[in-house]
């Protein structure tokens, strides 16, 4: 009960520090609020899946009214889900997403990032970036250009997912903001071009114009801030230069990773006993087809091959990176490593691998790989694997809305 007190509590303080400041009392008041919505929001079972313009459910018909006072333009008849699935955590844009992002140096990046530190890896036409977790923490989306592509780079805390997404939709970009919806604990985007609010997990439009649109994902990688600039020397580093006053290295969900936690907010869809809510993983879907590999598998075995709607995938773990949900401090956050998934061919052939001496292995050359999937040592180094659309979760964040999904090693038959 008392870290289910503290968290939320976290959480408080993290909506206070957002909208700008903000007193002990009311933070108090908004950790009162969530301990009320953790014990009864997202406890009823979903409406079936809406179509646009279907008339509202009664149960609809409270949260249409606050969606059309909160989001003005917005049609919430113009859905793909139950509206009494969201839920109201916090104004628009009480979270701030950056949209002006600026980049330093790896090396000026230094004397407020440490080594160990989570970063989203992101390179894209040879335009390599890092996204610290300590600045995502606070903002939750930048929207970016990077490579001449329009980009929106996210990270949700309660879900611990980050998805970096092209943000154009019928050839025209969009920006996003932080909505301050949640919906079975994931973060809601919301388009302020087109006024339609987005599932961040898996990249929908839920309610609104665009509802049943998706968006693109982009493949990045959660790595440590050392592991970046090995591969990339000379890649761009997030500044904390936002135009926002942050605690930026602090985490205010101290703990909230821990295994047999439980989440922030009731996620009442989610039974699945296979693993733990808050294990770790990396997920891969191709072609309706989904596979979760644990961290504590991959973390163990380095190396995980397996196939996805009969396509060879590769799953690649490294040590290095922190967690950004451990200590209050990131920094002193304990090692869960990266991982990242691959199509293992190269030149039309099938490459294999093993780990040896916690190194990654072709057996075909025996050539090096780092968890971005380059070869940096050996007759393969400087080439690349494709990198296939990849995400880190907790598996409950993934596996309420991917219930089909396979864990491998562990359900191959």
């Amino acid at each position: 009960m008392r870290r289910l007190v503290a968290l939320l509590l976290g959480g408080a303080l993290l909506l206070a520090a957002c909208r700008g400041g903000g007193s002990a009392s009311d933070a108090g008041t908004s950790a009162s609020r969530s301990a009320e919505a953790s014990s009864g929001a997202d406890a009823s079972a979903p409406a079936p899946r809406a179509e646009p313009g279907d008339p509202l459910h009664d149960s609809e018909r409270a949260m249409a009214e606050r969606l059309r006072g909160l989001f003005p333009g917005i049609e919430p008849t113009q859905r793909r889900i139950g509206l009494d699935e969201l839920l109201v955590g916090q104004v628009p844009d009480g979270i701030p997403s950056i949209d002006a992002p600026r980049f330093v140096e790896a090396s000026d990046a230094e004397a407020w990032l440490d080594g160990v530190e989570p970063v989203v890896v992101l390179e894209i036409a040879g335009d390599a970036r890092a996204y610290p977790l300590q600045i995502l923490m606070w903002h939750e989306i930048v929207n970016d250009v990077v490579g001449g592509t329009p980009v929106a780079v996210t990270f949700c805390p309660l879900c611990n997912t980050a998805i970096t997404f092209e943000r154009a939709v019928d050839g025209k970009p969009r920006e996003f903001g932080v909505s301050g919806l949640l919906r079975r604990s994931d973060l809601v985007m919301y388009d302020r071009t087109a006024n339609s609010l987005w599932q961040q997990i898996t990249g929908e439009a839920i309610v609104g114009v665009d509802a049943g649109a998706r968006l693109a994902f982009v493949p990045s990688v959660i790595a440590s801030f050392e592991e970046f600039r090995k591969a990339y020397p000379d890649g761009q580093v997030l500044s904390r230069d936002t135009g926002f006053s942050r605690d930026y290295g602090r985490n205010p969900y101290s703990g909230y990773d821990e295994v047999g936690s439980g989440t922030l907010f009731r996620v009442a869809e989610f039974d699945d006993g296979r693993l733990d809510a808050k294990e770790r993983v990396l997920t891969v879907e191709l072609e309706g087809d989904a596979v979760a590999f644990p961290f504590g598998a991959l973390s163990s075995r380095v190396v995980i091959e397996s196939e996805v709607a009969g396509q060879p995938v590769v799953a690649f773990w490294q040590s290095g990176a922190v967690s950004a949900l451990d200590e209050s401090f990131i920094v002193g956050s304990r090692n869960v490593g990266s991982a990242a998934a691959y199509r293992p061919l190269l030149d039309g052939g099938r490459l294999t691998f093993e780990a040896v001496d916690g190194k990654i292995i072709d057996m075909e050359t025996a050539s090096t790989w780092d968890v971005f999937g380059r070869g940096v040592d050996g007759p393969l180094a400087g080439r690349a694997l494709e990198p296939l659309p990849s995400g880190n979760h907790f598996w409950f964040a993934w596996s309420v809305f991917q219930p089909e999904t396979r864990v491998v090693p562990g359900d191959e038959g």
